[in-house]
This record gives structure tokens, C-alpha cells and sequence, in this order.
């Protein structure tokens, strides 16, 4: 398990770097000036503006001065928020997106275990047949849609009470929350739900099932410590990469619902050409799905014995 988890981590560090690079070389292919603001008026300026932000450097002495700031946490100064550190922005702002992600993915699991497990137990009844309805719906449906709607229900509801019990829009509260994580996790809860629903086909014919109905277990039982306990592996798969998507990936949500999340400052840069904010989130957001792909790799080791003997 050890020699396990220091391949993972080596992998993890290598895709990382694969990341930043990317990154760096996509920035300074896109067209466009960062620098061509009102405050670049004169050739003196420009020069101070490009030393500041060392372009006044080959691309490779910034690739190499990039990777050097990268290793020490320094993702530099923002080109277009005045004195703000890419790092601010991220620790002010982030921890906004990751509570509505945490908040999104625990209805998500929770739903799409419970939802895919009562599809396999009703399987090709009524049950089944309207829950499959509603988890095509959920994929198939832009999350800007639920966004919309969600808010229209959420308005028709305060103006049927008289008073705004569950806020719009914003952010402050667990009522704030609610809808924005609700809307978030649709997507994933429907996904989960067609993967829990495979996953326990899969197992119930199974030959230790079999051979727990022969020794005359309980169907509960059989349920609980078989069933659920051997299908809900896959779905602890995809749960660490479906964490970093929801807690990195709620843009629209965030937009929709006027949440202040790191997505808002990230849609703000790719706007501006803000080098320095895109390059930094995007390698934070990367090194973030990394790691969760490798805590989950390493939890599935623990639940799973095969992965530790192979």
C-alpha cells in the first residue's frame, strides 16, 4: 500500500506540472494584450507595466520563473485588480465556492445512492421507470435551466408565504445555500444515480449473494453487508474527481445566484486577459482534482483489499 500510494503521488505531481505547463503555453498563444488598458498610454509606461509583470522576459525565463513561484505558492499580482495577489483572490474566494460544493456533492451522494438503489430493487417497475425520467432530465438539462427555474419556484413560494423565508440570490446564510447546492448537485446526483443503479444489477447476481440467500440471511441484511456495501465501490470511484468538478465547476450557479465564488473572479480574467488570475486558478483548480483523484485511489485501496494486493 505504501509503494501504492508514492506512485499515485509521484503521477499527481507529474500531471500538475503537465497542467501549468499547458497553461503557460495556451496564455501566450491567445491573442489579444493584456497591457492595452487606458494606463499603457505611453512607451515608458508600457515598459514599466511589462517589468513589473516580467514580460519584458524571453518566454523561457518566464516558464522558469513561472515554475520557481508556482513550487514556492506565489501565483504573482493580478494584471487588471490593482495590488491584489492572485493568492488573495484565491483564499478569499474559494473557500465560498468549496462550501457550496461540499454542500452540492453530500445531496448529490446521498441522493443518487439512495435513488440507484431503489431503481435496482424496482427494477423495470413504476418506481424505476419515473426515477430514470427524472435522472435523464437532470443530465440532459444545462444547470443554468435549474438555476432559472429554481428561482422562479423559490419567488413563487415567498410571494404565496408573504414573506421571503429562502433568499433569491446572495450570499450569508444557510438559506442562501440551499437552492444554489441543490441546482449544483442535480447533475452529479443523476450521474451517480445510473452508476449505483449498474453497480447493483451488477452485484445482486452475484455468487456471494447466491450463496448468502443459500445460508438463509435475511434480505436486509443481505442488502446492507452484499449489496450495497460491494456497489457503492464505483460510485466511491468517481466521487473524488465529481468533488473537485462540483467544487471548482459551479460558474453559472455562482453567476445566477450572485454567489462571490472563485468561478465569478475566473470568468472576470478569461474576460480581461488577466495572465497571472487564469494561469493561477487553473493550476490551483488542477492540483485540487488531482489530489482528490489521489485521496480517492488510496480510500478505494483501504475498502477494496484487491487493489492492495495487486
Amino acid at each position: 500500500m505504501f509503494m501504492y500510494t508514492i506512485k499515485r503521488l509521484i503521477a499527481g505531481v507529474i500531471t500538475v506540472w503537465f497542467i501549468a505547463t499547458a497553461t503557460f503555453v495556451a496564455m501566450h498563444q491567445v491573442p489579444g494584450d493584456p497591457l492595452m488598458n487606458d494606463k499603457a498610454v505611453t512607451a515608458e509606461i508600457r515598459a514599466n507595466l511589462e517589468a513589473k509583470y516580467g514580460l519584458d522576459k524571453s518566454v523561457s525565463e518566464q516558464y522558469l520563473i513561472f515554475l520557481g513561484n508556482m513550487l514556492s505558492g506565489d501565483f504573482g499580482i493580478s494584471f487588471t485588480q490593482q495590488n491584489r495577489r492572485v493568492n488573495d483572490i484565491i483564499r478569499d474566494h474559494f473557500p465560498v465556492s468549496a462550501t457550496l460544493g461540499v454542500l452540492a456533492i453530500l445531496f448529490a451522494a446521498a441522493g443518487g445512492v439512495l435513488w440507484g438503489a431503489l431503481t435496482a430493487i424496482y427494477r423495470n417497475r413504476m418506481p424505476d421507470i419515473i426515477i430514470m425520467f427524472l435522472v435523464i432530465l437532470g443530465i440532459s438539462v444545462p444547470s443554468f435551466v435549474f438555476a432559472a427555474l429554481g428561482q422562479l419556484l423559490l419567488v413563487n413560494i415567498n410571494s404565496l408565504i408573504g414573506e421571503s423565508i429562502i433568499p433569491v440570490a446572495g450570499w450569508g446564510t444557510i438559506w442562501h445555500m440551499l437552492m444554489p447546492a441543490l441546482v449544483l448537485g442535480l447533475g452529479t446526483m443523476a450521474f451517480l444515480t445510473r452508476l449505483m443503479r449498474s453497480s447493483m444489477l451488477e452485484v445482486v447476481n452475484e455468487e456471494y449473494i447466491k450463496t448468502a440467500r443459500a445460508k438463509g440471511l435475511s434480505p436486509t441484511r443481505i442488502f446492507f453487508r452484499h449489496q450495497l456495501r460491494n456497489a457503492i465501490l464505483p460510485v466511491i470511484t468517481v466521487l473524488g474527481p465529481q468533488i473537485a468538478v462540483i467544487t471548482t465547476g459551479g460558474f453559472v450557479v455562482e453567476l445566477v445566484f450572485a454567489i462571490p465564488g472563485l468561478g465569478r473572479y475566473f470568468v472576470q480574467a478569461v474576460q480581461q486577459l488577466d495572465y497571472t488570475v487564469i494561469m493561477g486558478t487553473t493550476v490551483f483548480y488542477g492540483a485540487f482534482l488531482v489530489l482528490m483523484v489521489i485521496l480517492v485511489d488510496i480510500l478505494y485501496g483501504f475498502i477494496d483489499p484487491r487493489v492492495r494486493l495487486s
